[in-house]
């Protein structure tokens, strides 16, 4: 009931708790364009995400990572690094694959999806 509340309040998009359910159990299909864009909007997804499994599978993978990301601080070191040019990127990179090898080891540094050298 929240978010299609939240949707009719902030968007002005006319939607019910119950229509979402139905969309949500395919007891409804083929929705208006406004419907997935509002619902897409209110949960900071793209449009496609509700249509493309793969591409859903792909969004909640980088989503599940998120809480974890805010809490290691690591928000914060990837804004700073935007900041800067990629050759300066690349070097910050190899410096934190560099500390996970020291820390850990160069096999569990590589799972983690740094690069072995």
């Amino acid at each position: 009931m929240a978010v299609a509340e939240a949707i009719r309040d902030r968007q002005g998009v006319p939607i019910s708790h119950t229509y979402i359910w139905q969309l949500r159990t395919g007891r409804r299909d083929n929705p208006t364009l406004q419907h997935p864009t509002a619902l897409a909007e209110h949960f900071g997804v793209p449009v496609p995400y509700f249509l493309d499994d793969e591409l859903a599978a792909r969004v909640d993978a980088q989503l599940k990572l998120l809480p974890g990301l805010r809490t290691a601080g690591v928000t914060e070191i990837a804004m700073r690094a935007a900041d800067v040019s990629p050759g300066a990127r690349a070097g910050i990179s190899e410096a934190v694959r560099q500390v996970g090898v020291a820390e850990h080891g160069p096999d569990r540094s590589a799972r983690a999806g740094g690069t072995r050298r």
